[in-house]
């Protein structure tokens, strides 16, 4: 089995892993011509129903909804998500962009967090849609790419603080238009907000981590003294 130093990567597969940044990190989502190179662009969104309580349109889960029925109904609201981006990571690594990811990326994400280069799609996917990085993040699962280990230091990553970019921008942004008693602004830094939070989550993912090589730690010295004391 090659390494990843070993493993040998072509330009196209470089090219097919620029195409997965863009298209998964929502660099290009516009109602515009490009916005067909965004994935949350072509996966679009489900039409309106009925009006809810206050006038509103609701969804097509409608209102008032409770129980397993309901809870069926969102999740038929994350099939298609789902199987858009399992599908495009499918093509994405028949042309090689996760061998790229894995021989890129490993030697920063291997010491950061203890998971391999290949996760570096999820990544990016994961600040964009929770959807999106639970999607990439069970491709890369079912084709061995993560151990049970890396799954969970990953997962920690991924729930701490999920879709980043789109939430902070939907609700968190709200607080820099706050001003003082005398009317001034507040000042504050989106770029700073969004790298604290983006550092917390690292964070979060090397306390996993160190908590799981505890457990490890823990069972590896029981499961000695148990083989000493059948020997004696």
């Amino acid at each position: 089995m090659k390494t990843d130093d070993q493993e040998k990567v072509s330009i196209g597969a470089y090219i097919a892993l620029a195409f997965a940044v863009v298209f998964f990190s929502g660099l290009l989502k516009s109602n515009e011509w490009y916005g067909v190179f965004d994935f949350t662009t072509l996966n679009g969104s489900f039409g309106k129903l009925m009006k809810d309580a206050t006038g509103g349109m609701s969804a097509f889960r409608g209102v008032g909804g409770s129980g397993a029925a309901d809870g069926f109904l969102f999740a038929l609201g994350l099939v298609p998500t789902a199987m858009f981006a399992l599908g495009m990571i499918a093509v994405l690594e028949h042309y090689g962009a996760l061998k790229a990811a894995r021989k890129m990326l490993t030697p920063l994400l291997r010491p950061l967090m203890g998971i391999p280069g290949s996760t570096g799609l999820a990544i990016i996917g994961s600040l964009q849609s929770t959807d999106v990085g639970a999607g990439l993040t069970k491709s890369l699962a079912d084709e061995g790419e993560l151990t049970d280990t890396e799954k969970d230091v990953f997962t920690a990553f991924q729930f701490s603080g999920g879709a980043l970019i789109v939430n902070f921008f939907g609700s968190g942004a709200i607080l820099f238009t706050l001003s003082d008693t005398t009317g001034a602004a507040v000042p504050g830094s989106i770029g700073l907000a969004l790298a604290v939070m983006f550092v917390f989550k690292i964070v979060g993912a090397n306390i996993m981590r160190l908590y799981l090589k505890t457990i490890d730690k823990k069972s590896g010295e029981k499961e000695i003294t148990a083989k000493t004391a059948e020997a004696n």
